[in-house]
């Protein structure tokens, strides 16, 4: 059942001030720095060596909410992982392991943190493989897409709560493509991890074999009409942002956007946010050109459009900036800090490793059998990006679905946009699993 939740808007939660945060950047731009000074053939395509060359401390923690720390964990599956964490003052708390999404950071989750280890969690939020100060990963874009394979992400996340002692894990929270992730973490390992929570990214289902086709003479294989190329002969001509992620290009047009990385991200949040008044997702009807052509830009982009470009247009007001609540502008400056010293290619590497379907195939037919909720935004279109996803996670996809949440006021960034309902329904959940 599909439940949607009207929520209230707060005016504090915890926003660092400017002040504090050009005090703790000084030392991160200046390694930014040391990058802008290389040729552009190598900022367009870097290296493993070059892209954490100006690997960074912990943040200051005037950058979190009181009860957050920065820290950082060796030898996690060949990473030193950079982790956020709450509720480690006292030992013996059951673990929560959030995991954040594209073009995002541990700090995602920075609002829901401290009150969740309030309810007496140890909770841990670590930026993910290819992102933020995490290192020991390669944003090269012919290099190996292995590492950024869907088993090796939950490879990562095994690796990192045995890193902290712990044998299971009461619940693994995902939001956008760490959905994915989460969701395949309770495929793959149901005895570590206890419950599962995704958020804006609904879970269709693993893969199949044909079944009961032993008799049968040999098949052509079945084909479908090419989506990428029906939307590219459209009166208006599209292209999918995933194809367009998964590009050469992707990366340098976001990372040297003409306005900026910091500017480029406002743009980004704010079209998929609740901000943008244009977000008003419907159900589709099938996986067609026509069809996936009504979602907005940032989804379906113009075939001669980079993201950079794209989401420009878009770009909020001096006003509506200052009047953001959920991420005012210190705290993007944390975003965009990173970005701009790492590029966007690392998280881009998740996109394109979904090329490696043959380790999810172990897990054919599986189902997700813990103890599963979705929570989403009103306002956000990924809930349906992907036709009859949502509605197989809730009728066969997960097989103890506790409800769907779709929360008034929030897009796609719902943990963000509405941190405290988020963790409302979380803590219920997790009391009832």
């Amino acid at each position: 059942m599909t439940t949607r939740t009207q929520t209230t808007e707060t005016t504090d939660r915890g926003a660092v001030t400017r002040r504090r945060m050009m005090q703790g950047v000084g030392a991160v731009l200046g390694s930014a720095a040391v990058l802008r000074e290389l040729p552009a053939e190598t900022l367009a395509a870097p290296s493993a060596a070059v892209a954490q060359a100006a690997s960074v401390g912990p943040y200051d923690p005037d950058w979190l909410p009181p009860g957050v720390r920065s820290r950082f964990v060796h030898g996690v599956n060949g990473l030193t992982m950079h982790v956020l964490e709450a509720g480690f003052e006292t030992g013996d708390r059951p673990a929560l392991l959030l995991l954040h999404g594209f073009p995002e950071l541990g700090y995602s989750w920075r609002h829901v943190m401290a009150p969740l280890a309030a309810a007496g969690y140890h909770v841990i939020a670590p930026d993910q493989r290819g992102y933020g100060r995490t290192t020991g990963w390669s944003a090269d874009y012919d290099g190996d897409l292995r590492p950024f394979s869907r088993m090796n992400a939950v490879r990562d996340a095994l690796a990192l709560v045995s890193a902290f002692g712990y044998r299971t894990v009461d619940a693994v929270i995902g939001h956008d493509f760490g959905s994915p992730i989460a969701a395949w973490c309770a495929v793959a390992r149901p005895d570590v991890f206890r419950a599962v929570a995704l958020m804006s990214a609904p879970f269709g289902g693993t893969p199949s074999f044909p079944f009961d086709t032993a008799d049968d003479g040999p098949q052509a294989a079945a084909s479908e009409p090419d989506i990428y190329e029906e939307l590219a002969r459209l009166p208006r001509p599209r292209k999918h942002y995933q194809r367009y992620y998964r590009t050469r290009e992707a990366n340098p047009d976001m990372w040297r956007a003409p306005q900026g990385v910091h500017a480029f991200l406002r743009a980004y949040y704010h079209h998929k946010s609740a901000d943008w008044a244009a977000n008003r997702p419907r159900r589709l009807a099938a996986w067609t050109a026509p069809e996936v052509a009504q979602m907005p830009t940032y989804y379906i982009m113009d075939l001669d459009m980079g993201m950079a470009e794209t989401v420009a247009r878009e770009m909020p007001t001096a006003a509506e900036i200052a009047a953001n609540r959920w991420l005012p502008d210190d705290e993007l400056r944390v975003y965009s800090t990173e970005y701009e010293r790492n590029g966007f290619q690392g998280g881009l590497q998740w996109y394109r490793s979904g090329v490696i379907t043959d380790e999810p195939l172990t897990f054919a037919g599986r189902t997700i059998d813990i103890p599963s909720l979705f929570i989403g935004g009103a306002s956000d279109w990924g809930v349906y990006q992907r036709p009859g996803s949502f509605e197989r996670m809730q009728a066969s996809a997960c097989t103890d679905f506790r409800g769907a949440h779709l929360l008034d006021g929030a897009g796609h960034w719902v943990q963000q946009e509405q941190p405290e309902e988020t963790v409302r329904l979380l803590l219920e959940f997790l009391r009832e699993a």
